[in-house]
């Protein structure tokens, strides 16, 4: 486990936007209690709570992944209008103790889902 810092900064924040993700039309999540998580030099990503999203609408997978600063991810695939895209979610189940504030909240891949920050 790493912890974030100077070297590697990762800052958590509330969204005052409401942000929207769909797929085709199809509305996945709509929250107005989104995190957006910056991370050293990647692209901020907004974090879901689970409550806010259509959990119906996905399935998990068997995909797991390890970041040394937040912990394991477990993934879903969207299920919507017909198409399957897979692992296109991600969770931290049981992030690591500085990371706590993304526990119950998904974040999802730009490149497949269709995320919009409204006013």
């Amino acid at each position: 486990m790493k912890l974030p810092g100077p070297d590697h900064p990762i800052t958590i924040t509330a969204n005052p936007k409401r942000v929207r993700v769909s797929v085709d039309g199809v509305v996945i999540a709509d929250t107005t209690h989104a995190l957006t998580l910056k991370e050293a030099s990647y692209p901020a990503v907004q974090y879901v709570p689970r409550a806010d999203a259509n959990m119906a609408l996905m399935q998990r997978t068997e995909r797991s992944t390890h970041c040394p600063y937040k912990g394991d991810a477990s993934y879903y695939s969207v299920i919507a209008d017909g198409k399957t895209l897979e692992n296109s979610i991600w969770t931290y189940e049981t992030p690591f103790p500085a990371m706590t504030e993304i526990t119950g909240h998904l974040a999802f891949y730009p490149d497949k889902v269709k995320i919009e920050e409204v006013a």
